[in-house]
């Protein structure tokens, strides 16, 4: 038996987390109506996109369109193309400057006006069509050194509107085809001492900075040394981001039960290789480089060949917010008396006047992401596990806001509004129930089930849920409508049972009947906090990690229910033709696109 050259961990394969990529949009910008800096005909207008880092918060210049000679109605034809994050709120800003000369310097040309937004926002409007006044704020930014500096230095008022500017988001093409394909193998290595081996392989996306992340493991298959594995697919964005000469690396593996799986070989192929099909491109020697070193006449640990390959376009998320679907967003808060008593700081509920507590933390950091797919910006806001006024009622679906009639509040200001005004009027008690927060959404997602709407239920807790059947049952009836539902789990309290809602590893199930979907994503806010629970690491990380799952949950339920994206609605007609384009002043910090 030889001994195992190269050993890998069970947790290695087993956790694809965050190896998919944003897909990518391409960013279209407009101007109508600039201000006209020049004496004698009308401003050369460039307009320079900034992207804010996520945790420092700093701003640096993406890339810089062409200049237009002579226009105050500008189309741009150079584009931004950006990751899209649905999970994530990525703050842009756009500068507009009147270029006077070659100087890369943005200091010396005449400042337009700027507008500030999120990519949430440009793809969650109409058509994914997004229009906002430009204004000239009190400071702009330096180019070259990143410090504020005043924005009116050129004649500029602060505050005062300067024209338009309209942005379109458009997604790559390439990002939504997804590849099928299936591999074979021919005389691996044997591994094993009483059998042959058991092989899978794992396949490896190369990334820009030379390593490797992996996008796809096959099933293993026992005892052989000539597997035909079965057909897979695998977003090509997962594969390759796009590009098509990219690395790919695939390492063949024999699996063992303890998890110190025997490395047999590897080797590497391209998008662009793998789309020749099935020929003689296509088969693979399998090469362990330390056999390869220790063996004069080693000539491979086997072979691997493509069967097959196909590549089909598939409908994406992006697809279905283009064409007018809504997310429905919905809060439910828990106002069970575990919580603590409101007026004392070791409550969960307490209101310090120096910073959120725990819920109105994580209510606005889901909010600000979720808000900009919901046209009207209305959210129903309810409570569970209080007494309510004036008879001392428990009620576990009450409105925050008071109305029973219309549990909706004006954006996430009106809801964290609506919350403390609740924590002053009810009193906190249990038990701790979801079942009906969760029927009264399911309600609401099954009154439309066209396509059009989308509901969100976000809920937080503190405590250990005390209707697990009814839940369960609620959710797995839930599973079969346009919904999805992110639970924050608050405190220190064990939260066992609310993994086992979210179904990762074992799809819930009710009375014998499993979930169509697993709609269920739950995260700790512990694990967001500092050791003393008394300072948050990133809220950006939290909305990451519970929003992550919707746009492939909203995804599954449209082609389960054979619902096609609607055509966006059709945008106006572009301005008359206009000076021709030059180039921009170079910019150390441009990044061509």
């Amino acid at each position: 038996m030889e001994q195992p050259e190269d050993m890998a961990s069970l947790s290695e394969f087993d956790s694809l987390a965050g190896s998919i990529p944003a897909t990518k949009v391409e960013i279209t910008v407009s101007c109508r109506n600039l201000l006209d800096k020049d004496m004698f005909s009308k401003s050369d207008p460039l307009c320079v996109m900034y992207t804010q880092g996520m945790e420092n918060k700093q701003w640096r210049e993406f890339g810089r369109t062409e200049v237009i000679d002579n226009t105050l109605n500008p189309d741009f034809v150079r584009k931004f193309i950006v990751d899209y994050f649905f999970e994530e709120k990525q703050n842009l800003r756009f500068d507009l400057y009147d270029v006077d000369s070659k100087s890369p310097d943005l200091s010396k040309h005449d400042f337009l006006g700027q507008a500030f937004c999120t990519l949430g926002e440009i793809v969650g409007s109409s058509g994914s069509r997004l229009q906002k006044p430009l204004t000239i704020g009190a400071f702009s930014l330096n180019s070259r050194t990143g410090k504020p500096m005043p924005a009116v230095s050129n004649g500029g008022v602060p505050g005062k509107k300067c024209g338009t500017i309209i942005l379109s988001a458009e997604e790559l093409s390439n990002c939504r085809d997804v590849a099928t394909m299936q591999f074979c193998a021919n005389k691996l290595d044997k591994k094993d001492f009483f059998g042959k081996s058991d092989p899978f392989l794992v396949f490896y996306r190369s990334n820009e900075d030379g390593t490797f992340t992996i996008c796809h493991k096959t099933e293993v298959m026992k005892n052989t040394l000539n597997p035909v594995w079965q057909t897979f697919s695998i977003p090509v964005r997962a594969l390759c981001n796009g590009d098509y000469d990219r690395t790919i690396k695939v390492e063949v593996y024999d699996w063992d039960r303890d998890g110190s799986h025997d490395f047999i070989g590897e080797f590497t192929t391209s998008y662009r290789e793998l789309a020749r099909g099935q020929s003689q491109f296509n088969i693979y020697e399998v090469v362990n480089p330390k056999k390869k070193m220790k063996k004069k006449k080693y000539v491979n640990s086997g072979t691997v060949t493509l069967l097959s390959f196909a590549v089909e376009s598939e409908c994406t998320f992006l697809d279905y917010i283009k064409g007018g679907t809504q997310i429905n967003f919905t809060v439910a808060i828990d106002f069970t008396a575990s919580n603590g008593n409101p007026s004392q700081s070791t409550s969960l509920h307490y209101m310090s006047p120096y910073q959120l507590n725990a819920y109105a933390l994580a209510l606005t950091a889901v909010g600000e992401v979720i808000q900009h797919y919901d046209s009207d910006k209305m959210f129903p806001a309810l409570g569970f596990g209080a007494k309510l006024p004036p008879d001392g009622r428990v009620s576990h679906e009450f409105p925050l806001n008071g109305n029973q009639e219309n549990p909706s509040c004006c954006g996430i200001d009106g809801i964290l509004e609506a919350y403390h005004h609740s924590l002053r009027t009810v009193q906190l008690y249990g038990p701790t129930n979801f079942a009906p927060v969760v029927t009264h959404v399911a309600r609401n997602a099954a009154a439309v089930q066209d396509g059009s709407q989308y509901s969100v239920l976000l809920i937080i807790t503190d405590g250990v849920i005390s209707d697990m059947a009814q839940t369960k049952e609620a959710i797995v009836n839930a599973a079969k409508l346009p919904m999805s539902i992110i639970i924050i789990g608050v405190g220190q309290a064990e939260f066992d049972a609310m993994v086992e809602l979210d179904g990762d590893d074992v799809r819930i199930s009710s009375r014998g009947k499993l979930a169509e979907r697993d709609i269920v994503q739950f995260v700790p806010f512990r694990d967001y906090v500092d050791r003393t629970g008394n300072h948050v690491l990133s809220m950006a990380r939290l909305a990451r990690d519970v929003l992550a799952e919707i746009p492939d949950q909203l995804v599954s339920y449209m082609k389960a229910q054979g619902i096609r994206p609607q055509p966006p609605p059709a945008a106006p007609e572009r301005s008359p033709p206009q000076s021709p384009a030059r180039t921009p002043p170079a910019s150390p910090l441009h990044t061509h696109i």
